[in-house]
């Protein structure tokens, strides 16, 4: 249990420093915000410049709900829900796994898995982790933490003793450093590594500009390692007591659901729909 738990954690802290506010203009009346928690530099998710997937995403949600956006932006690293949702500095996580405790959940709008990304001229099929081809492969993963949370694909390699084959990715570089979460993947294009195993918004949105050179594909779950999934349900996080604008949320998330399967498709994540039930009003009156 206490390791799903740090997987969970460890997952979140994938999906979305220095704590500074921004708040996106919008011409007209005082309209009520919008405050989004996310990080300043981390593509294809988000960055300070509205960039991200899922900025685009928040933008759609503000123009159908009539508000205005609010950032509050903070690197992710430990304690990034305790020091900016769960700290009243912003009302809204754009990507959660469903799973993950401590907030209040909207529905899942979308589910995507880990990616194993290898080059197209390798021929390499790995549908399984007892395949003897991973022995003479280097496989690049990103290290995301120092407090010996390791990720899905960490614990499933190394359950299988490839773990001498593993090559660590940051996740995060010098303030200065251009996207170093894409580092994993242009190694494999570039033949440093034969293989990358990434969450897949990554793989998807680094693997683009490689075109038919690189091939993406879901990371099989490991039916010995059932703690470990491969693939997550992604909501929306707020505070444990703001049902209200769970339910705002909601309401948004299934009338803009196929403008939010576009965004997804634009900057390639590979995901499958979560068919959006009907949602009805909140109980307490909503202003719009």
């Amino acid at each position: 249990m206490k390791r799903m738990t740090r997987t969970l954690q460890k997952t979140a802290s994938l999906l979305a420093g220095c704590l500074m506010v921004l708040t996106v203009p919008n011409s007209g009346m005082a309209k009520e915000p919008l405050r989004i928690c996310a990080e300043p530099d981390n593509l294809p998710f988000s960055n300070e410049k509205g960039e991200g997937f899922e900025n685009k995403i928040a933008a759609v949600l503000a123009k159908d709900l009539g508000m205005t956006l609010e950032y509050t932006f903070l690197r992710e690293r430990k304690g990034f829900l305790r020091q900016t949702l769960n700290a009243n500095r912003c009302d809204v996580v754009i990507g959660v796994p469903s799973q993950l405790e401590r907030v209040r959940k909207t529905q899942a709008y979308y589910r995507s898995s880990y990616a194993i990304v290898t080059r197209k001229d390798r021929h390499l099929d790995l549908k399984s982790y007892d395949d003897p081809a991973w022995a003479v492969l280097k496989i690049g993963l990103h290290t995301i933490g120092d407090d010996g949370s390791n990720s899905p694909p960490a614990h499933v390699l190394g359950h299988h003793h490839w773990g001498a084959n593993v090559m660590g990715y940051p996740m995060w570089g010098a303030e200065d450093e251009k996207d170093p979460q894409g580092d994993v993947v242009r190694a494999v294009a570039e033949k440093k590594i034969d293989a990358a195993i990434v969450w897949g918004p990554f793989a998807g949105y680094f693997a683009q500009p490689y075109g038919q050179s690189l091939v993406v594909r879901p990371a099989p779950a490991d039916p010995e390692l059932p703690d470990q999934p491969m693939a997550w349900d992604i909501a929306m996080a707020v505070r444990k007591d703001d049902e209200v604008l769970q339910g705002k949320l909601n309401q948004s998330l299934e009338r803009q659901s196929k403008k939010i399967q576009q965004i997804l498709k634009d900057y390639h994540v590979p995901f499958e729909p979560v068919k959006v039930a009907h949602q009805p009003a909140p109980s307490t009156p909503v202003k719009p």
